[in-house]
C-alpha cells in the first residue's frame, strides 16, 4: 500500500498509518468535532482488536469527555455491531475505532449518526467545518463527559440475526454443515463463531483470537486465503468463510477450497433475499453485472451508486430497497440496521446452502458467468489522484468524437461501458491509489482492460509531473 503524508478523509470517516499519516491529536480533534457536532450528548464508542485501538480509544474518549458527552463503551465489537447497538440505545452518533481492511499499521474512526447510519454529505460537511474551524463546544469544569461500559452488544446482535425471516436454524442444523472461519484475528473473532455453533454448525477456528496480530491481511482478497482453502480442503468442509479486520465483509471458499470474491457474497445474498421477498436492489458502479441478470431473473430494479457505503445506504433508504451492498463482501440488511454487515452475511448464505441442497461450487456454476480484473496505481495524494482521473476523463471524451468509443457512465470516477464488458476508473476513499476495476466474458480481456487503463493513467501521470 502507498504511504500518504496525511490522513484519508472519506465518506465514513478518517484513516492513516499510525505515526505516520495519522495521529492521536487528529483522533482527538475529530472526536471533538464529533462531539460538538451531536451537542455534547450520547456516544457509542467501540473498536476492533488493531493492537493500536486501545491508544486511539484514549483519544477519543478524551475529545468526547471534553465536550460534554456521556460515552458508551461497548469494546471490541465488529463495525455492524456498533452501529447497530448505537440505535437500540439511542444513542445521538457513535464513534468506531477501526481501519476494517486496511493493513495492521493501519487505524482510524468511522462516524455515524443517531440513526446508526453512517453520516449524510450533509452531515459530514458539518462536520468537517466544526473540525477545520476548531470551533468545539467545549464544556466546563463541572460538565465533563462521563463513561458507561456496555457488555451486551454481541448478544444483541446474535439476537437480531437469529430472529430474521428468512432464517431456519433447524433446516440449517438438519443440514450439518461443517464450516471453516478465518477472522483474521480481528474484531468477527468475538461473534461470528458463536453465531455459527447457535445455527448448529461444525466449526473449525482459523485466526479467532481477538488480538489485532493479523497472520494474514486484514483485506481477505483470493489470494490472501491459502490456510483457509488448504483447511477446507482437509478438513472436508461444506464451506469457508473469512472476515476483513471490522467484520462488514465477509467472503467464501468453495468445499473444494476455491475462494471466491466478494461480488460472489453479494450475488449469493441477493439472489437468497430475493427468492424470500421482491424489491429493488442497490450496488455500487464497480459491482459485477451479476446484479444485473438476478435482478430480470426476479423482475426487480438494480440501481448504482458511487463506490461507498453511505451511498449505497441513502439510496437503500430512498427507493426502499430490500437488499443492497458492495462488491467487496460488504452486504446490507435493511430488516436488521442499515450497515454492511458480514456477520448477517454468513447466516443468510448458510441458509441459502441449507435449503438449496446443492454445493458452493454447484451455486456458483448455476450463476452467470463473468470474470473481474482488480488493480490499482499508487499515487503520492488523493488531490493528485482526482486530476489524473479528470485529465484520463477529457482524453477519452476526446477520442470519443470518432463515434467508436464506449459510453461514458460518470456516477464515480469514469465508467466505460461496452456491450459485454466495462472498466471504472476511481481515486480511492480510502487508501492513496486510483483503483481500476473492470468485468467481461473472460479474465484475459478483463486484465487487457485494466493493463490498457492503467497505462493510459501512467502516461498521463508523467504528464502531471512535468
Amino acid at each position: 500500500m502507498a504511504i500518504s503524508e496525511k490522513p484519508i478523509i472519506s465518506v465514513s470517516g478518517i484513516r492513516g498509518e499510525i505515526g505516520i499519516s495519522l495521529d492521536v491529536r487528529d483522533i482527538t480533534q475529530f472526536a471533538m468535532a464529533f462531539g460538538t457536532f451531536v451537542n455534547g450528548r450520547t456516544v457509542v464508542v467501540g473498536r476492533d482488536s488493531r493492537t493500536s485501538s486501545p491508544t486511539l480509544r484514549h483519544a477519543v474518549l478524551a475529545g468526547l469527555f471534553a465536550t460534554g458527552c456521556h460515552v458508551i463503551d461497548v469494546g471490541i465489537c465488529p463495525t455492524p455491531t456498533i452501529l447497530l447497538i448505537a440505535k437500540a440505545l439511542h444513542a445521538q452518533g457513535s464513534i468506531t475505532i477501526t481501519a476494517s481492511h486496511n493493513p495492521v499499521a493501519w487505524n482510524g474512526i468511522e462516524f455515524a449518526a443517531a440513526s446508526g447510519d453512517l453520516l449524510t454529505q450533509a452531515e459530514r460537511d458539518e462536520l468537517m467545518r466544526i473540525y477545520e474551524t476548531e470551533d468545539f463546544a467545549l464544556a466546563t469544569w463541572n460538565e465533563q463527559g462521563t463513561l458507561e461500559e456496555y457488555g451486551e452488544a454481541i448478544t444483541y446482535h446474535l439476537e437480531q440475526i437469529l430472529c430474521s425471516p428468512w432464517l431456519a436454524s433447524d433446516l440449517i442444523r438438519k443440514a450439518g454443515l461443517k464450516v471453516v472461519l478465518d477472522c483474521g484475528n480481528g474484531a468477527g473473532s468475538v461473534v461470528s463463531p458463536s453465531l455459527l455453533r447457535k445455527l448448529g454448525c461444525r466449526v473449525v477456528e482459523l485466526n479467532c483470537t481477538a488480538d489485532g496480530h493479523f497472520r494474514r491481511p486484514a483485506e481477505p482478497t483470493p489470494d490472501a486465503l491459502d490456510e483457509l482453502c488448504e483447511t477446507v480442503r482437509a478438513s472436508k468442509a461444506d464451506i469457508g468463510f473469512a472476515h476483513d479486520g471490522d467484520a462488514d465483509r465477509v467472503v467464501v471458499v468453495t468445499e473444494r477450497g476455491v475462494p471466491l470474491s466478494g461480488e460472489w457474497t453479494l450475488a449469493f445474498v441477493v439472489d437468497f433475499i430475493l427468492s424470500k421477498t421482491k424489491g429493488d436492489i442497490v450496488a455500487t458502479v464497480s459491482t459485477s453485472r451479476m446484479l444485473d441478470d438476478i435482478a430480470a431473473k426476479h423482475g426487480v430494479a438494480l440501481h448504482r451508486t458511487k463506490v461507498g457505503v453511505g451511498w449505497v445506504v441513502e439510496k437503500m433508504h430512498e427507493v426502499s430497497a430490500v437488499i443492497g451492498g458492495e462488491g467487496t463482501g460488504g452486504v446490507i440488511y435493511p430488516d436488521i440496521h442499515y450497515t454492511t454487515d458480514g456477520i448477517t452475511s454468513i447466516a443468510a448464505i448458510v441458509q441459502y446452502l441449507a435449503e438449496s441442497g446443492s454445493t458452493i461450487t454447484q451455486l456458483v456454476e448455476n450463476m452467470p458467468q463473468y470474470q473481474m480484473c482488480r488493480k490499482k496505481l499508487e499515487i503520492p495524494s488523493q488531490e493528485l489522484a482526482v486530476r489524473l482521473v479528470n485529465l484520463a476523463l477529457q482524453t477519452y471524451k476526446e477520442a470519443g468524437v470518432t463515434g467508436k468509443e464506449p459510453v461514458l457512465e460518470l456516477t464515480d470516477g469514469v465508467k466505460r461501458v461496452w456491450n459485454d464488458r466495462w472498466v471504472n476508473i476511481r481515486p480511492s476513499g480510502t487508501e492513496p491509489v486510483i483503483r481500476v476495476f473492470s468485468e467481461a466474458p473472460t479474465f484475459a480481456v478483463a486484465e487487457q482492460l485494466c493493463d490498457e487503463t492503467l497505462e493510459t493513467l501512467s502516461v498521463l501521470m508523467k504528464q502531471v509531473a512535468y
